[in-house]
């Protein structure tokens, strides 16, 4: 059985696990409760009713959160000629092609989002499985196999977030800070809330979205009223 510390403890017994509260409640009361000695985040968890087994069932995608992340996002981008000069004129914190494909090879992770053109795939295969399993490879799905890299890396700075179904059918996604107002998370959340809705498979039976959480980085989970999505 986990063991948790005072702070926890305390925070948790504000928190009604029976009760299941309005996106704008649990807003404020995560906030609330939030005991962390830094500007934590805070994370929305959907459990939804997919079989992931079945690729028309796979959710996986990206969404611009209206009132952004809370972090500034370091943004690279793997392109050439024209298209590296567009990057850069953009605001990418590092733009490059062989180059930049060896200096990952040489164990540089040090961003939060790559980009690529179509034409540089090929090169940026080579390091697919460092990038695969640390959520960094470019992908269509989430707009960032593109030629128009003005708006991919206009959007991951502006706090563009990506979401996939896990093998169980959950969803985690941060959705901003607990420094931020009450309304700002809400409209967040809600704004995530609608793309996830709105991709529900069409072979799915039944009910969709099974539960919805919201919780800050150390903090107890609250607990959102579907309805109320």
């Amino acid at each position: 059985m986990a063991k948790y510390g005072k702070n926890y403890i305390a925070a948790a017994e504000k928190v009604d696990s029976a009760k299941l509260y309005t996106v704008e409640e649990a807003a404020a009361l995560v906030k609330d409760i939030d005991f962390a000695k830094f500007d934590a985040t805070v994370e929305i968890a959907f459990n939804l009713n997919v079989d992931t087994r079945q690729a028309d069932q796979q959710l996986r995608g990206a969404v611009v959160l209206p009132n952004g992340t809370g972090k500034d996002q370091t943004v690279v981008v793997f392109a050439q000629g024209d298209k590296a000069k567009e990057a850069e004129a953009a605001g990418a914190d590092v733009v490059g092609a062989a180059d930049l494909v060896q200096r990952i090879q040489g164990g540089w992770l040090d961003f939060d989002v790559a980009v690529a053109t179509p034409d540089m795939m090929a090169q940026v295969g080579r390091v697919g499985r460092v990038l695969g399993p640390k959520g960094l490879m470019p992908n269509p799905k989430t707009g960032t196999v593109t030629f128009d890299v003005t708006k991919a890396v206009s959007e991951a700075k502006s706090g563009k977030v990506t979401y996939r179904t896990d093998r169980d059918g959950n969803v985690a996604v941060p959705v901003g800070k607990v420094s931020f107002d009450a309304d700002k998370l809400a409209g967040n959340i809600q704004s995530l809330a609608n793309v996830i809705l709105r991709s529900r498979p069409a072979a799915v039976k039944g009910t969709y979205v099974q539960h919805v959480s919201i919780a800050s980085t150390f903090g107890p989970a609250v607990n959102i009223d579907i309805a109320s999505l």
